[in-house]
């Protein structure tokens, strides 16, 4: 079975072909590579056969043959290199590139590509140069420190990898050409204040204006800057113990 496929562009337009997601269209074909998030292949150890570029992530990925000849992608943590040996389960040890349970991980271990609801696979610091930190262990739950600095509880049946995610001068890089931005699908993007009113509310009047409005809105006239888009009350509130920062 192939692990990449053709991902089919719909340039922002939602399944009636209207403009759904402004500034999105003109990228450059990519292939979808399918990475293996859950780490379900128990005790059977895996070789590292090439680091890999993934134009759908900030991470470079990991192409790893297992023992029983299936191949797999998994995110490539930094310092893995080719022909190092992995392995998921109880079995496994606490080296880069390994995954266990939160329960087996020593406190104070960088981790990623870690799970929130057990068996579900990887949700959280998948990006590049992304690492978590179990905190302490009590009654079942791990407290970890996300990237994000929150801290919260996570379930010690759930799954992480060992080690930072590679490619940590990803956050260096500057994009640069206005042609390289349209490869990556971004379109440009226009100041509502240099619109005509007809177009957006911030648009019109004589010379340079701003806003022109009590607060920034949106070209629909809702609120814009400064709106909370999480929602108020989630499953998992009660996990957190400190806030993002």
């Amino acid at each position: 079975m192939s692990l990449k496929s053709i991902i089919k562009k719909h340039g922002g337009r939602d399944s009636a072909g209207r403009l759904a997601v402004r500034h999105q269209g003109g990228e450059a074909k990519r292939f979808l590579r399918e990475i293996d998030f859950k780490r379900n292949k128990i005790d059977i150890p895996g070789k590292v056969a090439s680091l890999e570029y993934d134009p759908n992530r900030s991470a470079k990925i990991a192409l790893i043959f297992y023992a029983d000849g299936d191949k797999r992608y998994i995110l490539a943590p930094d310092g893995l290199k080719v022909g190092d040996e992995i392995l998921a389960g109880p079995a496994a040890k606490v080296k880069t590139g390994n995954a266990l349970k939160l329960s087996q991980i020593p406190i104070g271990t960088a981790i990623h590509n870690l799970e929130l609801r057990p068996g579900k696979g990887g949700e959280i610091v998948r990006s590049a140069g992304a690492a978590a930190f179990i905190i302490s262990r009590e009654g079942g739950r791990a407290t970890v420190k996300l990237p994000s600095g929150e801290v919260r509880m996570i379930s010690e049946n759930c799954w992480a990898t060992i080690g930072q995610v590679g490619q940590l001068e990803h956050k260096l890089e500057v994009i640069g050409t206005a042609g390289r931005a349209r490869r990556k699908g971004k379109k440009p993007e226009v100041r509502g204040t240099a619109q005509n009113p007809h177009s957006h509310p911030h648009g019109g009047g004589e010379g340079r204006t701003g806003v022109g409005m009590p607060s920034p809105v949106t070209p629909w006239g809702k609120p814009d800057r400064g709106r909370i888009t999480r929602r108020k009350r989630k499953y998992s509130d009660s996990l957190i113990i400190k806030q993002r920062e």
